[in-house]
Parts: structure tokens; sequence; C-alpha cells
């Protein structure tokens, strides 16, 4: 039986909500599928393009985010494009591990433009603008993974740590706020510190630039 790209992607990223990234291989794909490895292997020269293939998917299907427009605030749309960029990830097992380690794919260019456009009309530099694009893209995928990973007893498997820095008040006062707030209040707290960030260092900027 012939396969083309899209059902290979498809049943790829099926699999990888049954059995995880790390047990995801060409071979069980290729069972799924009912092919031989060599079928796959004409539409994918190895697993890290397979994968390649599954992030775009993932991203194409989860971050619908629009473009930004003249006049939008640029920490709302950061804001929403972060977000967008959390769910899409969320929205399958192990998506956060898929991401890492890929690139931009070159018909993507006239969007990260655009974005890159709108920070330097908003006041930014080009480089401040890609850093903080860096920074809030780093940021998003390390929440993703921590929050994919195996905790069963939510963020953290912290009990022991809980009961031993009881001797420390501030630390056990922290330790409490942290496990209270969960995932999402976690990242939305991180995000806006970051973003708070970006704005006093433009705010600056602004203010030696008209002194």
């Amino acid at each position: 039986m012939k396969v083309d790209r899209a059902r290979i992607v498809e049943e790829a990223l099926k699999l990888l909500n049954e059995v995880g990234v790390d047990a995801l291989s060409t071979r069980l794909l290729a069972e799924r599928l009912r092919v031989r490895q060599p079928a796959l292997y004409w539409h994918f020269k190895n697993k890290r393009a397979l994968l390649d293939a599954m992030n775009r998917e993932i991203l194409e299907r989860g971050h619908n985010n629009p473009p930004p427009q003249a006049g939008n605030d640029w920490r709302q749309y950061l804001l929403e494009n972060t977000r967008s960029f959390r769910a899409a990830l969320l929205a399958y097992r192990d998506a956060g591990r898929v991401h890492a380690g890929t690139e931009v794919e070159p018909d993507e260019l006239d969007d990260i433009e655009a974005k890159t456009a709108f920070l330097v009309s908003q006041g930014f530099d080009v480089g401040e603008a890609m850093m903080l694009f860096i920074a809030l893209g780093r940021y998003t995928l390390g929440c993703v993974i921590e929050e994919q990973s195996d905790y069963p007893e939510g963020p953290g498997r912290g009990a022991d740590l809980d009961v031993a820095a009881r001797d420390y008040p501030l630390l056990s006062a922290g330790l409490a706020h942290y496990r209270k707030g969960g995932h999402t209040a976690l990242f939305e707290t991180g995000l806006s510190l970051i973003l708070e960030g970006a704005a006093m260092r433009l705010a600056g900027k602004a203010a030696r630039s008209g002194s």
C-alpha cells in the first residue's frame, strides 16, 4: 500500500499521543500504516525530518494567532501570540520535545519579517525584536516541556522538599505559592515578567532619546 506524506504525518501524530516521542519510531509507524519502512524514507530521510513535519502540522493546526496589524498594542499582541504557541504545543503529547531543535522553514520568513517590522515600528531595534521573540519562544518551550513531563502530584514531585523546607519560612512560603498556582498561572506570571521587562527597556530608551 502506498502512503502519502500527509497520511504519514497524521498517523505519526496519533502515534505520538499514544506512545510518546521516545517510543515513536519509523518501524512502529510503518507497522501502523501496514507498509515497509523504506516506504517512509521516500518521504522522510530520518526521524528528525519526520519530527520537523509533525511540528509544522502541530503549529498549523493550533497556533492560529493572526499577524499583527497597525494600531495593535505590541504587549497584547505578544501575549496572545505566545499563549497561542503554548496552546498548540499542549494539544499533543510531548509536542514540546518534538518542537525542540526545529528550525524556521523558508516559507515562514515573510511572517517573521512582518512580526519583526511590527516591533521595530513600536520602537524596538531589530536586535531587540529578535531577542524578544527568541526569549518568549524558549521560555514557552521550557514551560511546555516541564508541563508535559510526568508530574503526577502537580508542578514538581516535591513532597519531601516541602517537608524539608519547613525550617525555611521564606522558601516554604514561596514553594506553597508555586504549587498552588498550577502550570498556567506559573506560565502567565513569567510571561508578564518578560513583557514588563521589555516595556521598561523600551520606555528607558525613549526617555534617553528625548533627553
